[in-house]
């Protein structure tokens, strides 16, 4: 059972939803991204989900991308972040997914990552380039080493796809609250309720939501439907706003628990 299995099933026990906190590694730089992880996993933050910076990044908005952007013109890799997730690992078990394109895992090679990726720590992965129809044998080589494939849902999603998606995603089912790219908006979809009990119908796996919530109200608004909050761009907002001055990292893990609590 996975460190991401366990912890739904903690928070289900004790009637509590899951809090996952998006940042993207290597922004500002990845000191500052060890700090962050083990704050927030001191305030009760859930999971970590550490973006991958990619110089295409298709569901990412304007926030996310200049992150991506900016971690990439200081050389960040992935082979840097599955180190650095090493050495958070020998401070915290917090669960620990990373959200990458393919293209960095096709080029590290499927059965490489997976492997190196174990060792590191890493729980997850979500990869909003690879549908399970393409994802065959990185499914399987994740499997081997005991690390959740976690699939997207949206909005636009039929039947036989949540379906599909029900079957194998491993941990939990990320759905994307709306038609767009990651960033903050100041009203979610008024269909997300009925999208909700729609793929809890199909499955008994623990669904969590993203894209485009980044408040107080927002974050209440899905744990009263959903099995947990996905929260990004927000958060990456809060770090660019703080860099350069005294106190960043408290700063940041300051408006994550403002959100969590």
């Amino acid at each position: 059972m996975s460190l991401i299995d366990q912890k739904f099933q903690a928070l289900k026990r004790e009637n509590k939803k899951a809090f996952i906190a998006f940042i993207t590694c290597g922004y500002p730089n990845l000191n500052i991204t060890k700090k962050l992880i083990l704050e927030f996993a001191k305030i009760g933050v859930d999971i970590i989900e550490l973006g991958v910076p990619f110089s295409d990044p298709l569901a990412d908005g304007p926030i996310i991308q200049a992150a991506s952007k900016a971690a990439l013109d200081k050389q960040v890799h992935l082979k840097d972040i599955l180190r650095l997730v090493k050495k958070a690992r020998r401070s915290t078990d917090i669960p620990i997914c990373l959200m990458t394109y393919y293209n960095p895992i096709f080029c590290f090679g499927e059965e490489k990552f997976a492997r190196e990726a174990a060792l590191a720590g890493v729980d997850g992965v979500i990869i909003p380039d690879l549908p399970p129809e393409e994802a065959r044998s990185f499914i399987k080589q994740a499997a081997a080493n005991n690390i959740d494939t976690i699939f997207l849902l949206a909005p636009t999603s039929t039947n036989e796809r949540i379906k599909l998606i029900s079957r194998v995603s491993k941990g939990f089912i990320y759905y994307v609250s709306l038609t767009g790219v990651t960033g903050p908006r100041a009203k979610l979809p008024s269909d997300i309720t009925g999208h909700i009990k729609l793929i809890k119908k199909n499955t008994a796996k623990p669904v969590c939501v993203g894209f485009g919530i980044s408040n107080n109200k927002q974050v209440e608004e899905i744990n009263k439907i959903a099995d947990g909050v996905i929260v990004g761009s927000s958060i990456v907002k809060k770090i660019k706003d703080n860099i350069g001055k005294p106190g960043l990292v408290n700063k940041v893990t300051n408006f994550v628990w403002s959100l969590k609590k």
